[in-house]
């Protein structure tokens, strides 16, 4: 049976998590496409509106700290219940808002509902899909791409009315999953041991998971540029970025389900990621020869962005799917606080990517793609360097008794 057909044998709980997740995840492509329309409407340059993809990932970053925390102590089923409503609550405030510092504020708030939402889906989906460990990830990442797929489609054709209605849109989809979670998931108790605040600074005393994260925080850097700056040179509708990145988003779900189980089998774990990795920063730099300002950019360049843009989905739906589950295995702690910890690195030092990249475009149209293909070059150098301390597969590891007592030891100091 392939990994495909066996992760759609699941239980009625993994998948109302599931589709939660596919209309959370369209939350963040459902505004892409209205970023320029947001810029004319409310005078502001990319710079000042990629502050909405900052305030919104180092705030996730940062409260992924106290997921497990939270979810420890409450059950994941009221963690879950808790982000959604935080996230409904704010994206219909970041739709009210008159200014770009109204939105970047209510995105921040936004940012704390999504990080309870993501670590505890994750940790949820993992933890109670029939199956191995890949099958579940494979599941987690399909609700990625299909709700980044969709997304744009969605965001394209109310952006199309206002840019308000994007937000009220996800506002209004968030409440259905939200619905959906709390009638279908039933209540799963809290776990006996309850998790610390530093339990996921502590994880990152691994080697193999702190290696992992940096590698992710890198590469998100490429990431964020893309979803932050790629709209500006592209200068047409939002129904049309709508459809670019609906490319983008199918083919990152297509290679995520298909794609990057393919791939690992055939290279293996780390060589996957590599390839994946070099793929995308290659897409990045080709995106930095020819973008510019917007009006300036010819029609035959543009076309090239398109095809940039939909060809970096299916760079990213294998590293993410192969890294997700990579991290589920890479420190012997439990799959939520190593969650945590990993999403801790990415989001919150990779937030700096998109406030770095919107300055840069201010000033020049192609120095945000360099610099997200140099960030993303960098992590296959330091993926490759420290590569003794990552596990060689994406099987799960547990923790030696060696390792166990020297942990116990640095606590105690």
């Amino acid at each position: 049976m392939s990994a495909s057909s066996g992760m759609l044998k699941q239980p009625k709980a993994v998948w109302a998590v599931a589709f939660a997740c596919v209309i959370s995840f369209m939350g963040l492509g459902l505004v892409d496409p209205i970023l320029t329309s947001i810029a004319k409407s409310l005078h502001a340059n990319a710079g000042q509106v990629s502050l909405m993809f900052t305030s919104y990932m180092a705030v996730t970053g940062v409260a992924m700290l106290i997921t497990g925390f939270v979810s420890s102590r409450i059950g994941p089923k009221r963690t879950l219940l808790a982000g959604l409503v935080i996230i409904v609550v704010f994206s219909a405030v970041a739709g009210l808002m008159n200014s770009v510092g109204g939105i970047v504020v209510a995105r921040a708030f936004w940012g704390l509902g999504n990080a309870l939402f993501i670590a505890t889906s994750l940790a949820t989906i993992v933890n109670l899909a029939a199956g191995s460990l890949k099958q579940a990830v494979l599941l987690y990442e399909s609700a990625l791409g299909i709700g980044i797929g969709l997304g744009p489609i969605v965001g394209g054709q109310l952006g199309g009315i206002s840019w308000r209605a994007p937000f009220f849109g996800v506002a209004v989809l968030m409440l259905i999953g939200l619905v959906a979670t709390f009638f279908f998931l039933p209540p799963i108790p809290a776990p006996g041991e309850k998790t610390s605040i530093a339990a996921p600074i502590k994880a990152l005393r691994y080697p193999g998971l702190l290696v992992v994260a940096l590698t992710s925080l890198l590469y998100n850097f490429g990431f964020f540029t893309l979803m932050a700056i790629a709209p500006y040179p592209l200068d047409t509708s939002a129904a049309n970025v709508g459809w670019v990145f609906f490319g983008w988003g199918v083919l990152l779900a297509f290679m995520s389900i298909w794609g990057a189980p393919w791939l690992e089998s055939k290279v293996g774990t780390v060589a996957a990621i590599v390839i994946a990795l070099v793929g995308f920063a290659a897409v990045l730099a080709i995106m930095a020869v020819v973008s510019g300002e917007p009006g300036t950019v010819s029609s035959a360049h543009k076309t090239v962005l398109v095809l940039c843009v939909i060809l970096a989905g299916a760079f990213l739906g294998i590293n993410n799917t192969v890294i997700t589950t990579l991290v589920m295995g890479s420190a012997p702690v439990p799959r939520p606080v190593a969650s945590a910890a990993y999403s801790f690195v990415r989001f919150a030092g990779a937030s700096l990517g998109p406030f770095l990249a919107g300055k840069l475009y201010v000033h020049n149209g192609h120095a945000p793609f360099w610099m997200g293909a140099g960030a993303t070059a960098l992590a296959v150098v330091l993926l490759l360097s420290l590569r003794r301390f990552v596990p060689t597969s994406t099987a799960p590891v547990h923790g030696t008794e060696d390792e166990a007592e020297l942990l116990e030891a640095a606590d105690a100091d």
